[in-house]
């Protein structure tokens, strides 16, 4: 695992996953910096698939949602795991759910 600002990555390539370590409230997490993190993630390993650990997260900012958003239109598929009830009604409630995948693993 390497930690790459706001970032845990837990695979680079194809494939990337990413996390946050499990932090419940993602307020600190400055968006702008996230999404620089993302993009040199996604150009330097050629991503296709981008899945994000949601393990243990309760709350995510709504820059963070707009992020996500980005992210696919770069035409890379995301895959969300383990997002709690709260945060799958968001995506549902934004319609994000259409575009991202949502998937539960046990832990």
């Amino acid at each position: 695992m390497l930690a790459v600002g706001n970032l845990e990555v837990y695979e680079a390539g194809p494939l990337t996953v990413v996390g946050f370590g499990g932090r419940e409230v993602l307020d600190h997490v400055n968006v702008a910096e996230c999404r620089d993190e993302l993009v040199n993630l996604i150009q330097e390993n050629q991503c296709e698939s981008l899945a994000v650990d949601l393990t243990g997260v309760r709350l995510i900012p709504s820059g963070l949602l707009g992020l996500l958003a980005s992210i696919h239109k770069l035409g890379v598929e995301l895959h969300l795991y383990n997002a709690c009830d709260d945060i799958r009604e968001v995506l549902e409630i934004t319609k994000l759910n259409r575009m991202i995948q949502l998937h539960e693993v046990a832990v």
